[in-house]
């Protein structure tokens, strides 16, 4: 095991992924010259040369067509985003192309590309520049989109999503870039579409993905302080959805919240929701509750930008609500 960051470690699978695959090569803004936004292509110019790490003009909506084509002819585009609220300017090539190539060509065509870049609420970016896209895209037939919590899964999870011969959305953390946690050494892969069981528990089941995997084990550890054995599930993959992971762990504790910074409307836990009533009905001795950020964009005021999102303490509520504790 190596200590990483959650970006060295993307910048890893990377790497390796390039040494590994020729036809494997980076586009995006800012990722060669200036090694990437947020530095998860270090070093990877100087390495691979701009034929393969390619710096692009301010024009989303291009570089991801380019990407398509390129992946529609036989390369793997990795393509960074240097936030997903700007794939908002790309969505016609990811939604309207890639996600639906396959199928409009009768199997002709795949698209094997990669859609990454950090997701979610940072501090204090404004509306524009805090949202979380999970929902959007999963909502897509032909994509598949992944978002790791841990730095050992942002590189076995970006490795799959590159080998993977369909378009992979990839949401990495904004604010998780410079955790650190031990990383396999050599070949390490984790395979999408299997949730991963963080913290076995008894009581009652807390889910979650990406930044709020950590707001469920901090709240599993209060909860242990009152009695209650939380289990923590991450879900890695949106979709795919491990749905059995998820209803062996409510069969077993037969209570559930869902965690998730985004908006509660259409949002991943509703589906998560649907999932558990449709068919472990029987197993619950409460209804399922969720978290997530306010029904609002995202404010500037630190303070209300603080209540907006989706923390501990409100897990920690509705995980006695779902218990029938009494209120603190």
């Amino acid at each position: 095991m190596t200590l990483l960051t959650y970006r060295d470690a993307l910048n890893q699978a990377l790497r390796e992924e390039m040494q590994r695959d020729d036809r494997v090569f980076l586009m995006g803004e800012e990722v060669a010259e200036y090694d990437g936004a947020y530095k998860v292509s270090r070093g990877l110019l100087k390495e691979f040369g701009p034929k393969r790490i390619v710096d692009t003009p301010i024009a989303e909506l291009g570089f991801a067509g380019i990407g398509v084509g390129a992946a529609m002819v036989g390369l793997r585009p990795v393509i960074e985003m240097m936030t997903w609220n700007f794939a908002l300017l790309a969505i016609d090539q990811i939604v309207n192309a890639a996600a639906k190539m396959r199928y409009m060509s009768g199997g002709q065509f795949g698209v094997p590309i990669v859609f990454r870049g950090p997701s979610g609420a940072a501090l204090q970016l404004g509306a524009q520049h805090s949202q979380a896209f999970e929902s959007w895209y999963a909502h897509i037939p032909g994509l598949k989109v992944v978002a790791p919590a841990t730095a050992a899964d942002a590189k076995g999870l970006l490795k799959s999503s590159i080998r993977d011969d369909d378009p992979v959305i990839f949401l990495e953390g904004e604010m998780l870039y410079n955790l650190k946690g031990e990383v396999p050494e050599g070949e390490h892969v984790v395979p999408i579409g299997k949730a991963e069981i963080k913290r076995a528990g008894s009581d009652v089941t807390l889910i979650g993905h990406s930044k709020t995997v950590a707001v469920a084990l901090k709240a599993a550890d209060q909860l242990a302080e009152l009695g209650v054995n939380a289990e923590v599930i991450d879900l890695r993959t949106i979709r795919p959805l491990d749905t059995e992971a998820i209803l062996n762990s409510v069969s077993r504790t037969n209570r559930c919240v869902v965690a998730e910074e985004g908006w509660p409307f259409a949002g991943v836990g509703a589906q998560v929701v649907d999932l558990i009533q449709r068919d472990a009905f029987d197993a619950l001795d409460a209804p399922v509750l969720r978290v997530t950020g306010a029904d609002v964009p995202m404010p500037y005021n630190k303070h209300l930008e603080k209540a907006a999102k989706a923390d501990v303490g409100k897990v920690v509520e509705a995980a006695k609500k779902v218990l029938y504790m009494a209120a603190s």
